[in-house]
């Protein structure tokens, strides 16, 4: 999730904001970024939106 964190960072989002974008509390983005939980399909798609970012590029750099 380090590419979430810098691409949140990069934004200049908090915690915060990205939750609220998302509908859910700052807790759920606290969890995803901290490893404690993982994303389904549909929710990373969601915080790609919430983050103003392409998901295949995201998950390119991934396997880069």
């Amino acid at each position: 999730m380090t590419h979430l964190i810098s691409l949140r960072k990069a934004k200049g989002l908090t915690q915060e904001q990205v939750a609220e974008k998302l509908g859910r509390p700052q807790s759920f983005v606290a969890k995803y970024e901290g490893g404690e939980r993982r994303l389904d399909v549909i929710e990373f798609l969601d915080v790609t939106a919430a983050l103003g970012a392409d998901p295949c590029e995201i998950l390119s750099g991934i396997r880069s």
